[in-house]
Protein backbone atom coordinates (compact mmCIF):
# COMPACT_ATOMS: atom_id res chain seq x y z
CA UNK A 1 0.00 0.00 0.00
CA UNK A 2 1.94 2.86 -1.05
CA UNK A 3 0.18 5.51 -0.50
CA UNK A 4 -0.51 4.53 3.25
CA UNK A 5 -0.14 7.47 5.26
CA UNK A 6 3.64 7.92 7.56
CA UNK A 7 4.49 8.67 11.12
CA UNK A 8 6.58 11.76 10.47
CA UNK A 9 9.51 11.42 12.29
CA UNK A 10 10.71 8.34 14.85
CA UNK A 11 10.03 11.13 17.58
CA UNK A 12 6.20 10.82 16.30
CA UNK A 13 6.01 7.17 16.53
CA UNK A 14 7.46 6.99 20.26
CA UNK A 15 5.56 9.80 21.34
CA UNK A 16 2.00 8.06 20.41
CA UNK A 17 3.52 4.80 21.40
CA UNK A 18 4.13 5.94 24.36
CA UNK A 19 1.19 7.38 25.17
CA UNK A 20 -0.72 4.39 24.62
CA UNK A 21 1.21 2.63 26.93
CA UNK A 22 1.07 5.68 29.58
CA UNK A 23 -2.06 5.64 30.84
CA UNK A 24 -4.03 4.70 34.34
CA UNK A 25 -2.36 1.96 35.01
CA UNK A 26 0.85 3.51 35.03
CA UNK A 27 -0.46 6.50 37.84
CA UNK A 28 -2.32 4.30 39.70
CA UNK A 29 -1.91 0.53 39.61
CA UNK A 30 1.73 0.23 39.14
CA UNK A 31 1.51 2.04 42.52
CA UNK A 32 -0.92 0.13 44.01
CA UNK A 33 0.44 -3.38 42.94
CA UNK A 34 4.33 -1.70 44.10
CA UNK A 35 2.91 -1.22 47.60
CA UNK A 36 0.79 -4.39 47.92
CA UNK A 37 4.15 -6.86 47.04
CA UNK A 38 6.50 -4.85 49.54
CA UNK A 39 8.31 -2.60 46.88
CA UNK A 40 11.78 -3.10 45.81
CA UNK A 41 12.31 -6.46 45.29
CA UNK A 42 8.94 -6.21 43.18
CA UNK A 43 10.35 -3.68 40.76
CA UNK A 44 13.55 -5.77 40.17
CA UNK A 45 11.17 -8.89 39.37
CA UNK A 46 9.23 -6.15 37.62
CA UNK A 47 11.19 -5.21 34.97
CA UNK A 48 13.19 -8.25 34.58
CA UNK A 49 9.30 -9.49 33.30
CA UNK A 50 9.08 -6.52 31.22
CA UNK A 51 12.65 -7.01 29.06
CA UNK A 52 11.73 -11.03 28.56
CA UNK A 53 7.55 -10.87 28.01
CA UNK A 54 6.66 -7.38 27.38
CA UNK A 55 9.56 -5.79 25.05
CA UNK A 56 9.69 -9.09 23.01
CA UNK A 57 5.55 -8.99 22.25
CA UNK A 58 6.24 -5.29 21.22
CA UNK A 59 8.51 -5.63 18.91
CA UNK A 60 6.41 -8.78 17.37
CA UNK A 61 3.75 -6.62 17.07
CA UNK A 62 5.21 -3.62 15.45
CA UNK A 63 7.26 -6.24 12.89
CA UNK A 64 3.55 -7.60 11.85
CA UNK A 65 2.43 -3.93 11.55
CA UNK A 66 5.24 -2.75 9.37
CA UNK A 67 5.35 -5.90 7.42
CA UNK A 68 1.81 -6.26 6.19
CA UNK A 69 1.00 -2.33 6.44
CA UNK A 70 -2.05 -3.17 7.38
CA UNK A 71 -4.64 -3.24 10.41
CA UNK A 72 -4.44 -6.00 13.08
CA UNK A 73 -7.10 -8.52 11.31
CA UNK A 74 -5.23 -7.41 7.62
CA UNK A 75 -2.02 -7.84 9.40
CA UNK A 76 -2.55 -11.86 9.60
CA UNK A 77 -4.21 -12.04 6.43
CA UNK A 78 -0.97 -10.92 4.41
CA UNK A 79 1.34 -12.62 7.02
CA UNK A 80 -0.49 -15.77 6.60
CA UNK A 81 -3.36 -15.86 4.16
CA UNK A 82 -5.72 -18.65 3.75
CA UNK A 83 -5.88 -19.13 7.28
CA UNK A 84 -9.30 -17.98 8.92
CA UNK A 85 -7.89 -18.53 12.55
CA UNK A 86 -5.74 -16.19 12.46
CA UNK A 87 -8.30 -13.78 11.27
CA UNK A 88 -10.39 -14.43 13.65
CA UNK A 89 -7.66 -13.73 16.29
CA UNK A 90 -7.48 -10.03 14.06
CA UNK A 91 -10.89 -9.55 14.92
CA UNK A 92 -10.68 -10.41 18.73
CA UNK A 93 -8.04 -8.22 19.19
CA UNK A 94 -10.28 -5.57 17.37
CA UNK A 95 -12.88 -6.27 19.41
CA UNK A 96 -11.10 -5.76 22.67
CA UNK A 97 -9.83 -2.53 22.26
CA UNK A 98 -13.69 -1.55 21.17
CA UNK A 99 -14.55 -2.96 24.42
CA UNK A 100 -12.13 -1.32 26.35
CA UNK A 101 -12.75 2.17 25.36
CA UNK A 102 -16.25 1.45 25.72
CA UNK A 103 -15.82 1.46 29.40
CA UNK A 104 -12.36 3.71 29.58
CA UNK A 105 -13.82 6.57 28.32
CA UNK A 106 -16.13 6.44 31.36
CA UNK A 107 -13.63 6.57 34.06
CA UNK A 108 -11.63 9.34 31.96
CA UNK A 109 -14.50 11.03 32.22
CA UNK A 110 -14.45 10.93 35.68
CA UNK A 111 -10.50 12.50 35.44
CA UNK A 112 -12.41 15.80 33.88
CA UNK A 113 -15.30 16.40 36.05
CA UNK A 114 -12.58 16.24 38.95
CA UNK A 115 -9.99 18.71 37.15
CA UNK A 116 -12.98 21.23 37.05
CA UNK A 117 -14.06 20.43 40.46
CA UNK A 118 -10.64 20.85 41.85
CA UNK A 119 -10.00 24.07 40.18
CA UNK A 120 -13.06 25.61 41.09
CA UNK A 121 -12.64 24.58 44.83
CA UNK A 122 -15.20 22.51 44.75
CA UNK A 123 -13.76 20.34 47.68
CA UNK A 124 -12.80 23.79 49.86
CA UNK A 125 -13.53 22.88 53.34
CA UNK A 126 -15.36 18.93 52.87
CA UNK A 127 -14.82 16.49 55.29
CA UNK A 128 -13.40 13.53 54.06
CA UNK A 129 -17.25 11.55 54.10
CA UNK A 130 -18.64 14.47 52.29
CA UNK A 131 -15.88 14.11 49.21
CA UNK A 132 -16.66 10.70 49.42
CA UNK A 133 -20.15 11.34 49.15
CA UNK A 134 -20.10 13.35 46.19
CA UNK A 135 -18.05 11.06 44.62
CA UNK A 136 -21.09 8.33 45.01
CA UNK A 137 -23.67 10.87 44.17
CA UNK A 138 -21.58 11.92 41.20
CA UNK A 139 -21.40 7.80 40.17
CA UNK A 140 -25.38 7.87 40.10
CA UNK A 141 -25.94 10.93 38.21
CA UNK A 142 -27.09 9.79 34.82
CA UNK A 143 -26.64 12.62 33.16
CA UNK A 144 -23.21 13.82 33.87
CA UNK A 145 -21.97 10.22 33.81
CA UNK A 146 -23.14 10.01 30.06
CA UNK A 147 -21.64 13.86 29.26
CA UNK A 148 -18.26 13.29 30.40
CA UNK A 149 -18.40 9.63 28.25
CA UNK A 150 -19.45 11.52 25.68
CA UNK A 151 -16.46 14.46 25.67
CA UNK A 152 -13.88 12.47 26.47
CA UNK A 153 -15.54 10.40 23.11
CA UNK A 154 -15.26 13.42 21.26
CA UNK A 155 -12.09 14.85 22.15
CA UNK A 156 -10.42 11.22 21.54
CA UNK A 157 -12.23 11.37 17.97
CA UNK A 158 -10.95 15.37 17.51
CA UNK A 159 -7.45 13.69 17.50
CA UNK A 160 -8.04 10.28 16.12
CA UNK A 161 -9.86 12.00 12.45
CA UNK A 162 -7.05 14.11 12.00
CA UNK A 163 -4.91 11.13 10.68
CA UNK A 164 -1.43 9.91 12.03
CA UNK A 165 0.35 12.60 10.71
CA UNK A 166 -1.77 15.83 11.36
CA UNK A 167 -3.65 14.20 14.23
CA UNK A 168 -2.40 11.38 16.38
CA UNK A 169 1.47 12.37 15.91
CA UNK A 170 0.79 16.02 16.24
CA UNK A 171 -1.48 15.99 19.17
CA UNK A 172 0.83 12.93 21.52
CA UNK A 173 4.15 15.61 20.54
CA UNK A 174 2.17 17.82 23.02
CA UNK A 175 0.12 15.94 25.14
CA UNK A 176 3.79 13.39 26.21
CA UNK A 177 5.63 16.20 27.16
CA UNK A 178 3.17 18.23 29.40
CA UNK A 179 2.30 14.80 31.13
CA UNK A 180 6.20 13.89 31.66
CA UNK A 181 6.27 17.39 33.47
CA UNK A 182 3.17 17.12 35.29
CA UNK A 183 4.19 14.12 36.60
CA UNK A 184 7.68 15.66 37.21
CA UNK A 185 6.66 18.53 39.39
CA UNK A 186 4.22 16.85 41.08
CA UNK A 187 6.80 13.94 42.07
CA UNK A 188 9.15 17.26 43.41
CA UNK A 189 6.09 18.47 45.18
CA UNK A 190 5.63 14.97 46.91
CA UNK A 191 9.03 14.72 47.80
CA UNK A 192 9.17 17.90 49.04
CA UNK A 193 5.80 17.89 51.67
CA UNK A 194 5.90 14.18 52.17
CA UNK A 195 7.89 11.39 53.74
CA UNK A 196 10.66 11.04 51.16
CA UNK A 197 12.86 9.03 53.03
CA UNK A 198 10.29 6.18 53.71
CA UNK A 199 9.38 6.72 50.49
CA UNK A 200 12.63 6.29 48.74
CA UNK A 201 13.20 3.17 50.63
CA UNK A 202 10.43 1.20 50.13
CA UNK A 203 10.60 1.44 46.57
CA UNK A 204 13.88 0.84 45.70
CA UNK A 205 15.43 -1.73 48.96
CA UNK A 206 14.89 -4.97 48.45
CA UNK A 207 13.93 -5.94 51.29
CA UNK A 208 12.49 -9.27 52.79
CA UNK A 209 11.87 -10.27 48.79
CA UNK A 210 8.62 -11.42 46.73
CA UNK A 211 6.28 -13.97 47.20
CA UNK A 212 4.97 -16.22 44.01
CA UNK A 213 1.92 -13.87 44.55
CA UNK A 214 4.38 -11.05 43.69
CA UNK A 215 6.13 -12.62 40.97
CA UNK A 216 2.51 -13.54 39.06
CA UNK A 217 1.51 -10.14 39.62
CA UNK A 218 4.69 -8.37 38.31
CA UNK A 219 4.76 -10.68 35.31
CA UNK A 220 0.88 -10.13 34.55
CA UNK A 221 1.40 -6.16 34.87
CA UNK A 222 4.65 -5.78 32.42
CA UNK A 223 2.62 -7.57 30.04
CA UNK A 224 -0.30 -4.91 29.85
CA UNK A 225 1.73 -1.97 30.76
CA UNK A 226 3.19 -1.44 27.26
CA UNK A 227 -0.49 -2.07 25.52
CA UNK A 228 0.51 -4.92 23.61
CA UNK A 229 -2.59 -8.01 23.03
CA UNK A 230 -5.20 -5.67 21.61
CA UNK A 231 -3.66 -4.73 18.27
CA UNK A 232 -2.20 -1.22 19.36
CA UNK A 233 1.62 -1.69 18.18
CA UNK A 234 0.50 -3.78 15.29
CA UNK A 235 -1.58 -0.40 14.18
CA UNK A 236 1.22 2.25 15.18
CA UNK A 237 3.73 -0.11 13.66
CA UNK A 238 1.58 -0.25 10.19
CA UNK A 239 2.45 3.14 9.51
CA UNK A 240 6.48 2.95 10.72
CA UNK A 241 8.78 4.29 7.69
CA UNK A 242 10.93 1.15 6.46
CA UNK A 243 14.07 3.17 7.96
CA UNK A 244 13.89 2.99 11.53
CA UNK A 245 15.15 0.12 14.24
CA UNK A 246 12.40 -1.59 15.15
CA UNK A 247 14.12 -2.83 18.33
CA UNK A 248 15.69 0.79 19.15
CA UNK A 249 12.39 2.60 18.88
CA UNK A 250 10.55 -0.31 20.75
CA UNK A 251 12.91 -0.53 23.64
CA UNK A 252 12.78 3.75 23.85
CA UNK A 253 9.04 3.26 24.24
CA UNK A 254 9.63 0.28 27.18
CA UNK A 255 12.00 2.59 29.08
CA UNK A 256 9.66 5.68 29.15
CA UNK A 257 6.56 3.61 30.35
CA UNK A 258 8.82 1.81 32.94
CA UNK A 259 10.43 5.42 34.19
CA UNK A 260 6.69 6.80 34.18
CA UNK A 261 5.80 3.89 36.39
CA UNK A 262 8.60 4.49 39.11
CA UNK A 263 7.98 8.41 38.87
CA UNK A 264 4.30 7.93 39.41
CA UNK A 265 4.92 5.98 42.60
CA UNK A 266 7.39 8.60 44.04
CA UNK A 267 4.28 10.96 43.30
CA UNK A 268 2.39 9.31 45.75
CA UNK A 269 4.14 7.57 48.13
CA UNK A 270 5.57 9.79 49.82
CA UNK A 271 1.98 11.47 50.29
CA UNK A 272 0.52 8.09 51.37
CA UNK A 273 2.99 7.49 53.89
CA UNK A 274 3.04 10.99 55.37
CA UNK A 275 -1.06 11.40 55.28
CA UNK A 276 -1.50 7.77 55.68
CA UNK A 277 -3.63 7.35 52.61
CA UNK A 278 -5.09 3.99 52.33
CA UNK A 279 -4.91 2.46 48.91
CA UNK A 280 -6.33 0.25 47.53
CA UNK A 281 -6.96 -1.67 43.73
CA UNK A 282 -9.79 0.39 42.86
CA UNK A 283 -9.18 3.51 41.17
CA UNK A 284 -12.09 5.07 42.64
CA UNK A 285 -9.65 6.13 45.98
CA UNK A 286 -8.23 8.81 43.58
CA UNK A 287 -11.81 10.67 43.85
CA UNK A 288 -12.92 9.66 47.49
CA UNK A 289 -9.54 10.19 49.18
CA UNK A 290 -6.90 11.88 47.17
CA UNK A 291 -9.07 15.41 47.22
CA UNK A 292 -8.81 15.81 50.78
CA UNK A 293 -5.61 14.72 50.99
CA UNK A 294 -4.97 17.64 49.00
CA UNK A 295 -6.66 19.92 51.02
CA UNK A 296 -4.27 19.01 54.10
CA UNK A 297 -1.07 19.78 52.08
CA UNK A 298 1.22 22.92 51.27
CA UNK A 299 -0.36 24.71 48.14
CA UNK A 300 -3.02 21.32 47.60
CA UNK A 301 -5.61 23.79 45.87
CA UNK A 302 -2.88 24.43 43.36
CA UNK A 303 -2.08 20.59 42.86
CA UNK A 304 -5.22 19.01 43.17
CA UNK A 305 -6.48 20.41 39.99
CA UNK A 306 -3.15 19.86 38.48
CA UNK A 307 -2.95 16.25 39.27
CA UNK A 308 -6.30 15.77 37.81
CA UNK A 309 -5.15 17.27 35.07
CA UNK A 310 -2.17 14.99 34.99
CA UNK A 311 -4.56 12.15 35.06
CA UNK A 312 -7.30 12.77 32.30
CA UNK A 313 -3.87 13.77 30.10
CA UNK A 314 -2.19 10.25 30.66
CA UNK A 315 -6.44 8.50 30.10
CA UNK A 316 -6.32 10.71 26.50
CA UNK A 317 -3.13 9.51 25.14
CA UNK A 318 -4.63 5.84 26.20
CA UNK A 319 -7.75 6.62 24.30
CA UNK A 320 -6.58 7.78 21.24
CA UNK A 321 -4.65 4.25 20.69
CA UNK A 322 -7.50 2.38 21.41
CA UNK A 323 -9.65 4.20 19.02
CA UNK A 324 -7.05 4.11 16.09
CA UNK A 325 -7.29 0.11 16.42
CA UNK A 326 -10.72 0.20 15.74
CA UNK A 327 -10.63 2.98 12.74
CA UNK A 328 -7.64 1.82 11.02
CA UNK A 329 -9.50 -2.05 10.62
CA UNK A 330 -12.77 0.38 9.56
CA UNK A 331 -10.68 2.08 6.85
CA UNK A 332 -8.51 -0.59 5.59
CA UNK A 333 -11.12 -3.48 5.71
CA UNK A 334 -14.11 -1.78 5.00
CA UNK A 335 -12.48 0.89 2.61
CA UNK A 336 -14.35 4.07 4.38
CA UNK A 337 -12.45 7.24 4.39
CA UNK A 338 -11.12 8.35 7.70
CA UNK A 339 -13.27 10.97 8.76
CA UNK A 340 -16.64 8.55 8.22
CA UNK A 341 -14.82 5.61 9.71
CA UNK A 342 -13.37 7.03 12.40
CA UNK A 343 -16.74 8.98 13.21
CA UNK A 344 -18.81 5.80 13.24
CA UNK A 345 -16.59 3.54 15.40
CA UNK A 346 -16.71 6.51 17.80
CA UNK A 347 -20.07 6.65 17.36
CA UNK A 348 -20.36 2.60 18.49
CA UNK A 349 -18.05 2.62 21.17
CA UNK A 350 -19.88 5.91 22.66
CA UNK A 351 -23.01 3.80 22.34
CA UNK A 352 -21.82 0.58 23.76
CA UNK A 353 -20.55 2.55 26.87
CA UNK A 354 -23.48 3.94 27.99
CA UNK A 355 -24.43 1.27 30.15
CA UNK A 356 -21.20 1.41 31.48
CA UNK A 357 -21.95 4.95 32.54
CA UNK A 358 -25.24 3.90 33.60
CA UNK A 359 -24.83 0.92 35.92
CA UNK A 360 -23.31 2.45 39.34
CA UNK A 361 -26.97 3.31 40.43
CA UNK A 362 -28.17 5.71 37.78
CA UNK A 363 -30.50 3.42 36.78
CA UNK A 364 -31.11 0.53 39.28
CA UNK A 365 -32.36 -1.93 37.17
CA UNK A 366 -29.35 -1.84 35.07
CA UNK A 367 -27.01 -1.61 37.99
CA UNK A 368 -28.50 -5.27 38.87
CA UNK A 369 -28.03 -6.63 35.39
CA UNK A 370 -25.77 -9.62 35.66
CA UNK A 371 -23.71 -10.66 32.55
CA UNK A 372 -20.34 -12.63 33.66
CA UNK A 373 -19.65 -13.96 36.88
CA UNK A 374 -16.62 -14.28 38.62
CA UNK A 375 -16.58 -17.42 41.25
CA UNK A 376 -19.72 -15.83 44.04
CA UNK A 377 -19.49 -12.56 42.46
CA UNK A 378 -22.58 -11.04 40.03
CA UNK A 379 -20.48 -8.73 37.20
CA UNK A 380 -22.51 -5.94 36.14
CA UNK A 381 -22.20 -4.52 32.50
CA UNK A 382 -19.45 -2.51 33.10
CA UNK A 383 -17.46 -4.78 35.51
CA UNK A 384 -18.47 -7.79 32.67
CA UNK A 385 -16.46 -6.37 30.28
CA UNK A 386 -13.40 -5.33 32.30
CA UNK A 387 -13.00 -8.69 33.66
CA UNK A 388 -13.90 -10.05 30.11
CA UNK A 389 -11.07 -7.68 28.47
CA UNK A 390 -8.49 -7.52 31.69
CA UNK A 391 -8.97 -11.80 32.44
CA UNK A 392 -9.81 -13.28 29.01
CA UNK A 393 -8.85 -10.76 25.83
CA UNK A 394 -5.54 -9.00 26.75
CA UNK A 395 -4.23 -12.44 27.55
CA UNK A 396 -5.33 -14.58 25.05
CA UNK A 397 -4.50 -11.68 22.14
CA UNK A 398 -1.09 -11.23 23.82
CA UNK A 399 -0.62 -15.20 23.48
CA UNK A 400 -1.98 -14.98 20.21
CA UNK A 401 0.62 -12.35 19.08
CA UNK A 402 3.69 -14.35 20.18
CA UNK A 403 2.86 -17.71 19.07
CA UNK A 404 2.01 -16.15 15.55
CA UNK A 405 5.09 -14.35 15.72
CA UNK A 406 7.43 -16.80 16.12
CA UNK A 407 6.18 -19.94 14.70
CA UNK A 408 3.45 -18.73 12.32
CA UNK A 409 5.44 -16.32 10.39
CA UNK A 410 8.28 -16.75 8.09
CA UNK A 411 11.85 -16.27 9.10
CA UNK A 412 12.63 -14.14 6.17
CA UNK A 413 9.76 -11.86 7.30
CA UNK A 414 10.45 -11.76 10.48
CA UNK A 415 14.21 -11.49 10.36
CA UNK A 416 14.23 -8.58 7.61
CA UNK A 417 12.07 -6.46 9.10
CA UNK A 418 13.86 -6.62 12.80
CA UNK A 419 17.17 -5.66 10.79
CA UNK A 420 15.95 -3.19 8.57
CA UNK A 421 17.10 0.44 10.01
CA UNK A 422 19.49 3.21 9.29
CA UNK A 423 21.52 2.26 12.14
CA UNK A 424 22.90 -1.15 12.18
CA UNK A 425 23.91 -1.51 15.90
CA UNK A 426 21.37 -3.08 17.25
CA UNK A 427 20.50 -2.98 20.75
CA UNK A 428 19.94 -6.72 21.31
CA UNK A 429 20.26 -9.59 18.86
CA UNK A 430 17.58 -11.19 16.47
CA UNK A 431 18.48 -14.66 17.95
CA UNK A 432 17.61 -13.58 21.43
CA UNK A 433 14.13 -11.63 20.56
CA UNK A 434 13.41 -15.11 18.61
CA UNK A 435 14.27 -17.37 21.74
CA UNK A 436 11.99 -14.92 23.06
CA UNK A 437 9.20 -14.93 21.15
CA UNK A 438 9.23 -18.75 20.67
CA UNK A 439 9.54 -19.56 24.24
CA UNK A 440 9.78 -17.11 27.09
CA UNK A 441 6.60 -14.96 26.30
CA UNK A 442 4.37 -17.73 25.21
CA UNK A 443 4.91 -19.52 28.04
CA UNK A 444 4.66 -16.25 30.67
CA UNK A 445 1.49 -15.02 29.16
CA UNK A 446 0.03 -18.60 29.24
CA UNK A 447 1.06 -17.86 33.29
CA UNK A 448 -0.76 -14.86 32.89
CA UNK A 449 -3.87 -15.95 31.57
CA UNK A 450 -4.55 -18.78 34.00
CA UNK A 451 -3.45 -16.24 36.63
CA UNK A 452 -6.16 -13.83 35.82
CA UNK A 453 -8.89 -16.85 35.25
CA UNK A 454 -7.82 -18.44 38.93
CA UNK A 455 -6.31 -21.18 37.98
CA UNK A 456 -2.64 -20.16 39.24
CA UNK A 457 -1.64 -17.96 42.15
Amino acid sequence: MASRERWGSRLGFIMAAAGSAVGLGNLWKFPYITYDNDGGAFVLVYLACVAVVGLPIMVAEIIMGRRSERDLVGAFQVLKPGSPLWRVVGWMGVFTGFVILSYYSVVAGWTLEYTMRSAVGFFDGMGGEEIASSFGAFLVDPYRQVWWHAVFMVLTLGVVIGGIHRGIERWTKILMPILAGLVVLMMCYSLAVGDTARALTFLFSVGSGISGHGVLEALGHAFFTLSVGMGVMVTYGSYLAKDQDIGKVALTVTVMDTVIALVACLMLYPIIFAYDVPIQESIGIIFTTLPFVFQQMPFGSVMAPLFFLLVSFAALSSTISLLEVVVTYVVDEWGLERPRGAATAAAFIFLFGIPSALCFGAWSWLSEVTLLWKGEQDLNWFDSFDYLATNWLLPLGGLSIALFAGWAMTEADRKSEFETGEDTRRVFDYLFWRFAIRYVSPVAVFVVLLYKIGLVG
